[in-house]
């Protein structure tokens, strides 16, 4: 999923205000010249007001005006400490300050919420996206070739959604749970009556409080979440403590063929194969098995993506008793 653009959030100057959506009417009619320079008065007349800086960065940008955005998007930033239009990620786009920064929970559940509603609707007619049932096929592929059964005490979703990977495999859990920063995702996921306990929460936050609890998951799952995530170590590490002995962590990512995260031109991060080995050896976990897949398309064209099932250590065998 990419970005669908940035919410209004006033100036509080009504003068300004009123610029800003003729700006964007301007826009919506082809003429960005025009809406530039109108949101060029805007933030003249009202500087803090962190929407237009955004508005304006992005017109910019199509304009073909790169460093014209670059200052855009950078007073954008500057206005907008929890980064909720997300310029952080234009500048990075742009190759302008930190490479691969983190997205902001404001910036992420602002996008999930405005996207909850189409969102199964959007993924599956629109992106072809597989991603839950890839998973449950390469969790079975560990497990058969493993001689495990199928089944699986209490399973995470990690970044749930509106339950699309819970859907797929909560046939195989006699506990689903489910968690996600978008309330607005988590209602849809809430109305489907798949999970046994779903959490507004971010990710990191919720593995951290788990973890005290340690190992209670017996399968976790991250469908198409780690794509917003630019250092899989923490989540890796994280994992690897709330998972039980032999537990699984299954999830899908999007590649490339560089080294280590790169931010793609859709504002999603992919990861190379290596750094995906590297990392989960790191957080103590062994990969089970890496396969290519096309988890979803993105303009009719299939995305590079892996789907990767890694296992938690197993301990070791009780040591014999001596004989008496």
């Amino acid at each position: 999923m990419t970005d669908t653009g940035p919410l209004f959030v006033s100036s509080g100057d009504l003068i300004a205000d009123r610029r800003y959506k003729w700006a964007i009417e301007q826009a919506g009619r082809g003429d960005f010249v025009a809406a530039a320079d109108i949101l060029a008065q805007t933030v003249e007349l009202a500087p803090a007001f962190a929407t237009a800086w955004f508005a304006l960065g992005a017109i910019r940008d199509r304009l073909g005006d790169r460093d014209g955005a670059i200052a855009a998007f950078a007073k954008a930033k500057d206005n907008d400490p929890d980064d909720y239009h997300g310029a952080r990620l234009q500048l990075a786009r742009l190759d302008s300050g930190n490479a691969t920064p983190p997205m902001s929970d404001a910036y992420v559940r602002r996008l999930f919420d405005q996207y909850a509603p189409r969102y199964d609707t959007a993924l599956t007619e629109r992106l072809a996206y597989r991603g839950p049932s890839l998973l449950r096929e390469a969790v079975e592929a560990v497990m058969r070739t493993a001689g495990r059964p199928l089944r699986f005490a209490d399973l995470l979703d990690l970044g749930c959604g509106t339950g699309l990977a819970g859907a797929a495999l909560r046939s195989l859990a006699d506990r689903l749970t489910g968690v996600d920063l978008s309330p607005a995702m988590i209602a849809q996921a809430q109305s489907k009556g798949l999970y046994d306990c779903l959490v507004t929460a971010d990710i990191g936050d919720f593995l951290a409080g788990e973890a005290k609890r340690g190992g209670t998951y017996d399968l976790v799952l991250a469908a198409d979440v780690l794509v917003y995530v630019n250092d899989l170590a923490p989540i890796a590490a994280a994992v690897g403590r709330v998972l039980k002995p032999g537990g699984l962590f299954a999830f899908t990512v999007e590649t490339h063929t560089g080294e280590g995260v790169k931010l793609l031109p859709t504002l999603r991060y992919a990861y190379a194969q290596d750094y995906i080995a590297r990392t989960l050896t790191a957080a103590g976990l062994q990969i089970g098995s890496v396969a290519a897949a096309a988890v979803r398309s993105e303009k009719g064209v299939p995305v590079n993506g892996l789907v990767v099932v890694a296992l938690a250590s197993t301990p070791p065998p009780a040591a014999s008793r001596p004989a008496s």
